[in-house]
């Protein structure tokens, strides 16, 4: 294969004129941390309600926790973020779906939504067997304490619950960040956007990816590291993960 291997090009000046290409590549990376950060706090926000909704006696909330799983879980990534982006807009009223069209930095919103709406179906997924594997003494020991089901779920269930699911979350939270580079379809700069910029300008395909592929270990690494303190942090002793 003929192919000239420059690995200085990260240092020479980018077409934009933001500086250099791994200037390029850096703010790609912030960008993506951005969009994995504020889609995981809809994940999670919105799998633990759904979540807790499953483990409910009433049958409605089970009917519509079951609902919301099977649509955002059942569906492509792709297609959903083609959804929010391409179709929603047209749905909605004139008014708000030309605000929407007309939104500063919509891909970024439209993906952080669209990947925190599809990875918090796997979240409630994960907190319903946390919640289930539970020994069932505990929620009548909240019962008998004379807390209601909302107090037993804050107070017993839901922290016991969080702490056998944290490597499960840990492995969502990395899948969080590589699917925000499912929103270079819809244009978003993110750091696989930026690896594609740079591979497009420079034609220096294999240093381009190899430093995005680089990037995207080195964050996962990071957090993969922080989620195992995490896990000893919170551990209980005699409990599970606890020593």
């Amino acid at each position: 294969m003929n192919y000239n291997w420059n690995w200085g090009i990260f240092f020479q000046p980018n077409p934009m004129g933001t500086g250099t290409y791994l200037d390029m590549l850096l703010s790609g990376l912030v960008l993506t941390l951005k969009t994995a950060a504020l889609a995981w706090v809809i994940a999670l926000i919105t799998g633990s309600l759904v979540g807790v909704m499953r483990t409910l006696p009433s049958k409605s909330a089970n009917w519509f926790g079951f609902a919301y799983v099977e649509f955002f879980r059942n569906m492509p990534l792709l297609v959903q973020l083609f959804l929010w982006f391409f179709v929603l807009p047209e749905l909605l009223p004139k008014g708000a779906g030309t605000w929407l069209k007309q939104l500063p930095n919509a891909p970024f919103w439209t993906a952080a939504i669209g990947v925190g709406f599809f990875m918090s179906a796997r979240v409630a997924v994960q907190l319903q067997a946390g919640i289930g594997s539970l020994p069932r003494g505990q929620k009548m020991a909240a019962t008998a304490l004379g807390l209601t089901t909302a107090q037993g779920y804050r107070y017993v269930l839901l922290p016991m619950a969080f702490r056998i699911i944290l490597p499960p979350l840990t492995s969502e939270f990395l899948n969080t960040i590589k699917n925000t580079a499912v929103a270079i379809t819809i244009g978003l700069l993110e750091l696989t956007g930026q690896a594609r910029s740079m591979q497009e300008f420079s034609f220096q395909v294999f240093e381009a990816f190899t430093a995005a592929t680089l990037l995207y270990l080195l964050v996962n690494a990071v957090v993969v590291t922080a989620m195992r303190f995490l896990e000893r942090w919170v551990a209980i002793p005699g409990y599970i993960t606890g020593k």
